[in-house]
């Protein structure tokens, strides 16, 4: 529809005025900055209630790079400038300083405005406040991490389980293989065990499971020393670039400290407290050797032990 000058009146011109307002009545926060000078020619005045800076404070990219946190400052202006320089639209997060002196995760969504011959002119761009989205996403990364920590630990000892255990034996292999360096093992069992449910009770057994390994964890001293629950009342330690002269040693030390705790196991008939048996072996890999041909080789190794009246080590036969 057009009055009798010919002007639509249903679709009115848009002015300058109009898009201020729409641009301000947002919670995203609108800017301008001239690329000759690097000033700003806009922003927005929510600026002011996300950050406490007022808008005549923005003067420069100066102003909003001494505005962010000290560890994101080089990255973000590198990385903003770099874009900008190449013309190309860009986003970066980065923690922004409040005058109070507290930060907030600002989101920065860039564009770039060219002139009629192709050159930069200025860029425009909205801040977006993205705490709390941060917020999530540390919530659940952290939830995610737990998880991941969970499905590689035994529940009721708390040590890695068997599947972190899969794990570490193949990459502790193929080291030792690539580097010709020795690889130890040492399998435990705590001797009499069902005998010791059967007196005491499930629940103390529990209790006993995780002061074992608890005590035997200790062992593991050096960063990829490695230990774990390998099943039921079993336990494992694998220790990387170790001879068997120097896994026999951590044998004795483990022996040690088992005898400290002095748990009570009327049951056993290796002693009057609980004790374990062990097997070790040692391999420098070869290219036909298999782990699984190494580890039933410190079974055998326990069973032995066991065989030979328990509360002992084998690492020969």
């Amino acid at each position: 529809m057009s009055d009798s000058n010919g002007i639509n009146t249903l679709n009115p011109p848009l002015n300058a005025q109009f898009y201020r307002t729409l641009l301000e009545s947002t919670q995203a926060i609108p800017w301008q900055i001239d690329w000759k000078t690097l000033k700003f020619s806009y922003i927005g005045p929510q600026i002011e209630t996300l950050l406490g800076w007022t808008q005549d404070s923005w003067k420069s990219v100066e102003d909003w790079a001494e505005r962010m946190h000290p560890e994101d400052r080089d990255w973000a202006v590198d990385y903003c400038v770099s874009q900008s320089k190449a013309g190309a639209d860009h986003e970066a997060d980065y923690r922004a300083l409040t005058k109070k002196g507290d930060y907030v995760w600002i989101r920065d969504v860039v564009h770039v405005i060219r002139d009629e011959i192709g050159d930069v002119e200025s860029l425009v761009g909205f801040m977006f406040d993205i705490s709390e989205r941060k917020k999530i996403e540390d919530k659940l990364f952290d939830l995610q991490k737990e998880l991941e920590d969970l499905s590689f630990k035994d529940g009721l000892t708390n040590v890695a389980n068997r599947r972190m255990f899969d794990s570490i034996i193949e990459v502790e292999w193929t080291n030792a293989r690539r580097n010709n360096q020795p690889l130890s093992v040492i399998l435990f069992d705590i001797d009499f065990f069902k005998q010791y449910n059967d007196i005491y009770g499930h629940i103390q057994g529990d209790d006993c499971l995780k002061k074992v390994a608890k005590v035997l964890s200790q062992s593991a001293t050096r960063p990829r020393d490695f230990f774990a629950r390998y099943g039921g009342e079993e336990f494992i330690l694998v220790l990387p670039e170790t001879d068997i002269e120097s896994a026999r040693k951590v044998a004795d030390r483990c022996r040690s400290l088992i005898f400290k705790e002095q748990i009570p196991h009327q049951g056993s008939d290796a002693s009057h407290i609980v004790t374990v048996s062990m097997g070790i072996d040692t391999t420098l890999p070869e290219h036909t050797d298999t782990i699984k041909e190494f580890l039933q080789s410190v079974d055998r190794r326990l069973y032995m032990a066991k065989q030979q009246g328990r509360n002992r080590m084998v690492d020969v036969g």
